[in-house]
């Protein structure tokens, strides 16, 4: 049996192929910007006026610093975190589906089926007591006829 030995660039190629059976864009990973506002970069953070300048050297490294640890941070959350943390959020939502699908929306139904006849009822007192009502008073209010005159 020969030895299998995966390079690098082999594993990225199998991460860009399997998930396009799944819909994913491995390289657009934000395609709705939801999470526009977290983008920090170091122009973000970090600047200099006119007059007020560190050294050249102070500045390029602090940039790359920054840059580095950041990525390095985040990496290192993503590794230990992402998977836990993506399966407790797909728990969640698959919790909500599911109160949503089997519980609020035959509550709802079962509560506009019932105040259908409630509602019939309503608009037929409502029709039969205030109805005249209005109509006697848009009557009497539509004959007034109000004129300006100059003085």
């Amino acid at each position: 049996r020969p030895l299998l030995v995966q390079s690098a660039s082999s594993t990225a190629s199998m991460a860009r192929e399997i998930p396009s059976e799944f819909g994913l864009d491995m390289d657009m990973r934000d395609p709705n910007n939801i999470n526009e506002h977290t983008k920090v970069l170091f122009e973000d953070v970090f600047a200099e006026p006119e007059g007020t300048h560190s050294a050249d050297g102070v500045w390029r490294w602090s940039f790359k610093c920054y840059n580095g640890s950041k990525s390095c941070c985040y990496k290192t959350l993503t590794y230990i975190c992402a998977l836990p943390v993506a399966c407790c959020w797909g728990c969640e939502f698959a919790c909500l589906s599911f109160c949503q699908i089997w519980a609020m929306v035959p509550c709802i139904k079962t509560c506009n089926i019932t105040l259908a006849s409630v509602k019939a009822v309503w608009t037929s007192l409502v029709r039969t007591c205030c109805d005249p009502c209005y109509e006697s008073c848009a009557l009497m209010l539509s004959n007034i006829k109000v004129t300006q005159q100059s003085a």
